[in-house]
């Protein structure tokens, strides 16, 4: 059975979502038959690479508030994080444009290092103050994850390469009535958006493996927390 997730490094509650999955897979029967399949989602398309800012000051200006309000903001989002046992910086993280992250991920899919990977950038982008949005960081990254140097630089250097791949799930995702993330499909059965409890992954899981309907949406009349396209996470 495959699971598709689509996500995005800035997305805090992809980064919350992504253990709170894992926790359900873990207590699915059939777990050792389960494929992950991680797809790109950006939630700022287009941003220019060089526009990098710090996320308190991106929160205070988007929503209007003070940079103390933002602050309180994203501690609750690190209450959660702490909850699932992640690391979480309310301070000294950025923001930027997540296309070249996106595209050393297609990289690292060819290499079966996706997911190793993603949990490197996760880890650097939430809970270190590592810019996940500068060259050398993300090179370090994909290199501690196990790509191969030389080919990581190749890719960044060259801003079509992996991009088409990169459009194709952004597409899909639309085309799948996805308008935020994180966003779960289970074997092209049933679909969960947002960072819902481990239980309701548990659940989409047993119910994707009996194959009794085409995609529905699971985790009743409540969304988990999701980030949407236009970058507002709730």
């Amino acid at each position: 059975m495959r699971v598709e997730i689509w996500s995005d490094i800035a997305c805090p509650w992809c980064y919350v979502g992504k253990a709170r999955f894992e926790k359900g897979l873990a207590d699915f029967a059939h777990r050792g038959d389960v494929e992950v399949v991680h797809r790109s989602f950006e939630l700022d398309p287009g941003r220019a690479k060089d526009d990098v800012v710090p996320v308190v000051d991106l929160l205070a200006q988007k929503y209007g508030r003070t940079p103390e309000e933002a602050r309180t903001m994203e501690a609750t989002v690190a209450s959660h994080a702490h909850a699932e046992g992640l690391g979480y910086l309310v301070d000294g993280r950025d923001n930027g444009s997540t296309f070249d992250i996106h595209r050393i991920l297609h990289l690292a899919k060819e290499h079966g290092l996706q997911s190793e990977l993603l949990d490197l950038a996760y880890r650097a982008n939430f809970a270190e103050e590592h810019s996940v949005f500068d060259d050398e960081v993300l090179v370090g990254l994909a290199v501690a994850a196990g790509l191969d140097e030389a080919r990581t630089r190749e890719v960044l250097a060259d801003p079509q390469a992996y991009a088409d791949e990169v459009r194709a799930d952004e597409r899909e995702a639309a085309e799948l009535g996805a308008n935020g993330v994180p966003f779960f499909v289970f074997d092209r059965r049933y679909g969960v958006s947002g960072g819902q409890p481990a239980e309701v992954f548990t659940q989409a899981l047993e119910q994707a493996w009996q194959g009794r309907a085409p995609l529905t949406p699971l985790g009743g009349s409540e969304q988990g927390e999701t980030c949407d396209a236009d970058g507002n996470c709730s």
